[in-house]
């Protein structure tokens, strides 16, 4: 799945405040290098690198376009092209952060067990990930997948919920987090505001969530499915006089100490 940079930033702010609220919860950490999995274009990283300076900071991230932006503004900091699927470090972290990027990852029974196990004694886990799955916005966007000459194509790509309750990744990690664990839900009421007629909804969404549904369809099929979509949106999210549109956005967080 290709990422563009400038389409995912049409929303910086809103994008990265959860990423920055999840560093605020993180204390004093032990010693050894950081890690951010998802690192993207790189601004939760600098300032993880700003807050811990000396540290061996790494950002590690599968797509060479959201690295190259990242790179593009000099810092202390290791990127490293790499799939967080099988990535794994001997380098026992004081500190793994992933904002808004382990929902894309599967057998999160397996996954986070494996994270916890990797960090140093006294290390950290802090996670954060969307739980908005259910919301109109991704329930439109499967129906419209579902519905239309693109059906068949897009039906293997559309993923069940990947973000469990909370009371599981407590089940899963609390045997782990002898040094505590921190679990909260947030739901984020984001103004959007938009530009030209498309819903600001959908400009949202193409930057993150409808990429992989986009990327096997013709020009045209994109132009239809947009236009069916934005429709949906709409209604679901209609704009306020002033023309902003709420768009209530709930988050998973957790900061687990091995």
């Amino acid at each position: 799945m290709s990422w563009d940079p400038a389409q995912y930033l049409k929303f910086a702010d809103q994008r990265l405040r959860p990423g920055f609220d999840l560093l605020a919860r993180i204390g004093d950490l032990v010693d050894g290098p950081i890690c951010e999995l998802g690192c993207g274009t790189g601004a939760h990283t600098r300032a993880i690198a700003g807050r811990w300076p000396g540290r061996r900071v790494i950002g590690i991230d599968g797509s060479a376009e959201m690295l190259a932006k990242a790179a593009a503004t000099p810092a202390p900091i290791e990127w490293i092209e790499a799939d967080i699927r099988d990535w794994s470090t001997a380098d026992q972290p004081a500190l793994i952060f992933s904002n808004a990027t382990l929902q894309w990852l599967d057998e999160h029974s397996r996954l986070f067990p494996r994270l916890m196990r990797q960090l140093a004694p006294g290390g950290v886990l802090a996670v954060q990930m969307p739980r908005n799955f259910d919301a109109p916005s991704h329930v439109l966007m499967r129906t419209t997948a579902a519905d239309g000459p693109w059906a068949e194509r897009l039906r293997p790509l559309l993923r069940p919920d990947p973000v469990a309750a909370p009371e599981v990744y407590y089940d899963l990690l609390a045997p782990l987090a002898a040094g505590g664990l921190d679990l909260w839900q947030t739901e984020y009421l984001h103004l959007l505001r938009g530009e030209g007629s498309e819903s600001p909804v959908l400009a949202w969404v193409r930057g993150t969530a409808l990429r992989p549904l986009l990327d096997p369809l013709t020009a045209s099929e994109r132009s239809e499915f947009a236009r069916r979509f934005d429709a949906a949106l709409k209604d679901a999210y209609p704009p306020r006089p002033d023309g902003t549109v709420l768009f209530p956005f709930r988050r998973l967080f957790l900061v687990a100490r091995r």
